[in-house]
């Protein structure tokens, strides 16, 4: 009787058992399987880009379960007047040292090229311990919490910097650079989207349940970055770049000239010792050197960033004092949010659509659409042009950077290409900082606020647009990127 049940296999009750676990498995494997396809899809997977897009995901869903335990202290558990102090305090703090630390990062992390996996998990793993350093000070919103908030903010910039640097190594075939980005931002879009409810679930268990879940998802990270590709650590055939070159033109050094003698304290006119050991110091090139459009794309680039800030810190403050219409403080500023993301979302995707095909003209055009749309806020100021301002913002600016980054491609020697993202993201962080500065300094007056955000967007309009239309109709010896 026993061999006889062996023989046909489970009872009844664990077949039903395994279907049910098979069925509730479904819904979370099948979403990974699908998660996983789509970021592997089109060589990504071979090339290693699909695990770099697999950890800016991670990154994004730490960072935004950070900002929610942060903003909940700093920003709603208090009133407007005490907030708006507590964010002076928080950017006096954070921020300012960090537009001296900024400068450093591109740098410094020039001199890590064996290191770039190390550097990311390294940037991960602060940020856990940073997470759980924070959860005790962030029921109480002590000044112990800054520092913390400072390194937060210092290790999720560095590691913004490396990841701009290493996209480029990681490139599948016939693959530009303006369509990996764009994967690779929209991964941290949905990653963000979804963590960011999570979090604010967490936030009512507690204010520090947060900060543990972004401690767990960076310790995840940190384990994500050392599976990316070997070849992410090789630094053949790189070479630092400046941001600007005042003393050349050439994008990268002329070839040594041919022996013609020597000069009387017995070196030779070519700048090679007379037995021919070491040639004469090369002179990097910078972003300048490689012509015009990219130096005036940073440009309109840093005015985008600038305005990102200046919003993000002037509508928290004038929506919680005078929310819109019929709506809450919360409300108001979970409209207008959503209303950046969806529109950062389309410029990504609009970004790969148009395959960066005449990158100079597309950053001309919608720094003059977001121009334009922030006269019309100062204007006319309503809900919807607030709303409208935000989507805007957020779609101009995504568009503009990944046009950016094509020109880079485009533009930049390969043996510097890694070093100009470097410093060219330095910058616009930076730029960030400047425009988060100006919006908290500001007065709560709707029309002067929307007013210095088209003065932000004309400033960065007035000193690059004319440089880049100007470059677009000169063209380039470079290829198009496809």
């Amino acid at each position: 009787m026993t061999a006889a049940r062996s023989h046909d296999g489970p009872g009844p009750l664990r077949r039903a058992g395994r279907a049910t676990g098979r069925a509730l498995r479904s819904p979370f494997t099948g979403t990974a399987r699908g998660i996983r396809k789509a970021t592997h899809a089109h060589g990504a997977g071979e090339s290693g880009l699909g695990k770099l897009i697999e950890l800016h995901a991670v990154n994004g869903a730490g960072d935004v379960m950070i900002t929610v335990a942060l903003a909940s202290t700093v920003f709603f558990s208090v009133p407007t007047d005490e907030a708006r102090g507590r964010v002076a305090l928080y950017l006096a703090i954070t921020m300012a040292p960090f537009t001296l630390l900024a400068p450093v990062i591109g740098p410094l992390l020039d001199r890590l090229p064996h290191g770039r996996r190390a550097a990311m998990a390294g940037a991960m793993l602060a940020r856990a311990l940073l997470a759980i350093t924070m959860s005790g000070a962030v029921a109480t919103g002590g000044l112990e919490l800054y520092p913390a908030a400072l390194g937060v903010l210092v290790s999720s910039k560095a590691y913004g910097v490396v990841r701009s640097a290493v996209v480029p190594r990681l490139l599948p075939p016939k693959f530009s650079l303006v369509k990996a980005n764009s994967r690779v931002t929209l991964a941290g879009l949905l990653a963000t989207g979804v963590a960011a409810p999570i979090g604010a679930g967490l936030q009512t268990i507690g204010s520090a349940w947060p900060l543990y879940g972004a401690c767990a998802i960076f310790i995840a990270g940190t384990f994500l970055a050392f599976t990316l590709p070997h070849k992410v650590d090789s630094a053949k055939g790189e070479r630092r770049a400046r941001l600007i070159d005042p003393h050349g033109e050439e994008a990268v050094p002329p070839p040594a000239p041919k022996p013609r003698g020597l000069r009387k304290d017995g070196h030779r006119k070519d700048g090679l010792r007379r037995n021919g050991e070491k040639p004469a110091k090369e002179r990097p090139p910078g972003l300048r050197s490689v012509g015009g459009s990219v130096f005036h794309g940073l440009q309109a680039n840093a005015a985008h960033r600038a305005l990102s800030g200046f919003l993000i810190f002037f509508l928290a403050f004038l929506l919680r004092e005078h929310p819109m219409a019929g709506q809450s403080a919360a409300v108001s500023l979970a409209i207008v949010g959503v209303s950046a993301g969806v529109g950062n979302a389309c410029g990504t995707a609009v970004g790969a659509w148009l395959r960066a095909r005449g990158p100079e003209v597309i950053i001309a055009t919608v720094l003059g659409l977001a121009l334009g749309t922030a006269v019309l806020a100062a204007v006319f100021f309503s809900t919807a042009a607030v709303a409208a301002l935000g989507a805007v913002a957020g779609f101009t600016q995504a568009l503009s950077k990944l046009s950016l980054d094509a020109m880079i491609q485009r533009d930049v020697p390969e043996e510097v290409r890694t070093s100009a993202f470097a410093r060219s993201e330095t910058l616009l962080q930076m730029a960030w900082v400047v425009g988060g500065g100006i919006g908290i300094a500001l007065p709560l007056n709707a029309v002067l606020g929307m007013s210095v955000a088209a003065g932000i967007l004309a400033l960065g309009a007035a000193t690059s647009v004319r440089g880049l239309l100007g470059a677009a109709r000169r063209g380039t010896p470079h290829p198009r990127v496809a």
